[in-house]
Order: structure tokens, then C-alpha cells, then sequence
């Protein structure tokens, strides 16, 4: 039997940009694409969680969904998602995959300087599901998951990776999304606040 994923990520963005370009990407594992849908998000705004429900029920499909993958718990600079809300409004469990440790005391300081009025909002929906590493002799991956438990979560990844350490469906998403920002600018995920050190795999 196929698991059914929906993938999504932010692309290649500016820091002077108004907007971030968003993709969601439907994937039969391990790699047969079902549908594909963009969208943006502003960049450290805070509609993004908004933004992916609407994407993912656009891939049409739902009941059949197993889960939905996110490339952290961030898109569009500091823009942060709220995994218990995707949840519930998509009815599938949800995993954040991360590749490397955040530093959260720097990244807390980065909330408090930059958005003094709403630090406190980001950084709960930041440090709400703690992280968890995929045990040897899985890839090196850090994951968040809700609605299901941990083991389910790593057989999910497992069985979603076609080639190195990434769920093929958030490969693609990251593909697609860097393509449709139209601007042909390199990823940069550095969202510390104006530059103040990278983010990747929040």
C-alpha cells in the first residue's frame, strides 16, 4: 500500500521581500507526484498556518492522506506554524523535520529583539512539541510529530526517503517553491532577524 504525504516548504526568498513563496507537494511514497500547489506567506508574518491548510486541502485527496511533512516549524523568515492547529483543521498527524539542533537561546533573542510585541506568541508555538532524534540506524534527523507516536513517525520518514536524508515530498517542495518565487535567488533561510545568523532546520 502507497502512504500518501503532503510535503511543504518555503523557497528562495529576499529579506527586503514582502513575500515568501510557499509550495505544497503530494507524494505517494516513495516518489510518485500527485499534485502540486504554491502559495506565499509574508515574510515573518503571521499567516502561514492559514496559508498551509489552504494548500494541503488544495491537493485534493484528504482521506487518504497519512501525514503531513514541514521542513521545520517555520516558513517565510520567522513566520511561525502552529503544528496543533494543522492538526486539527487537516485531521492527519503532523512531522517537522529538522537537520540540525536549533540554538534556541539565540533564536530567543532574535524574537525578542526584532518583534518585542509578539516574541512571546512565537516563541510558545516554537518550543510547544519538543524534538526528537530518529534512532540508528536511521538518518540524522531531528523530528517534531503530532498525532501520532514517535516509532510511527519514524517508519513514516523512513519509508518516504528515496535518496539521502530528506522525505522525497519536501525535496520537491523546496524545488518547487524556489521556482515559483521567480526572482532566481539562493535559498537563504537565515531568519535570526535581519540577518543575525542562520535558522535552517527550525
Amino acid at each position: 500500500m502507497h502512504v500518501r504525504v503532503v510535503g511543504v516548504d518555503d523557497g528562495a526568498f529576499r529579506r527586503t521581500d514582502r513575500w515568501a513563496p510557499v509550495a505544497a507537494v503530494a507524494v505517494a511514497a516513495p516518489d510518485r507526484v500527485e499534485s502540486v500547489r504554491t502559495g506565499r506567506v509574508r515574510v515573518d508574518g503571521r499567516d502561514a498556518t492559514t496559508e498551509v491548510i489552504r494548500l494541503v486541502r488544495a491537493t485534493g485527496g484528504l482521506e487518504g492522506l497519512h501525514a503531513v511533512l514541514l521542513d521545520g516549524v517555520v516558513v517565510g523568515g520567522f513566520n511561525v506554524l502552529d503544528l496543533d492547529r494543522l492538526g486539527r483543521a487537516l485531521d492527519v498527524p503532523v512531522v517537522a523535520v529538522t537537520r540540525e539542533r536549533p540554538d534556541f537561546p539565540a533564536i530567543h533573542a532574535a524574537l525578542r529583539k526584532w518583534f518585542p510585541r509578539d516574541a512571546h506568541r512565537r516563541w510558545a508555538l516554537l518550543r510547544r512539541h519538543r524534538l526528537f532524534s530518529v534512532p540508528p540506524p536511521g538518518p540524522p534527523l531531528l523530528l517534531t510529530a503530532i498525532g501520532c507516536r514517535r516509532s510511527d513517525a519514524v517508519r513514516l520518514l523512513n519509508r518516504t526517503i528515496v535518496r539521502g536524508h530528506v522525505p522525497e515530498a519536501l525535496r520537491i517542495a523546496h524545488l518547487v517553491a524556489s521556482a515559483s518565487g521567480g526572482k532566481g535567488q539562493p535559498w537563504d533561510r537565515r531568519i535570526m532577524g535581519r540577518g543575525a545568523g542562520p535558522t535552517s532546520g527550525l
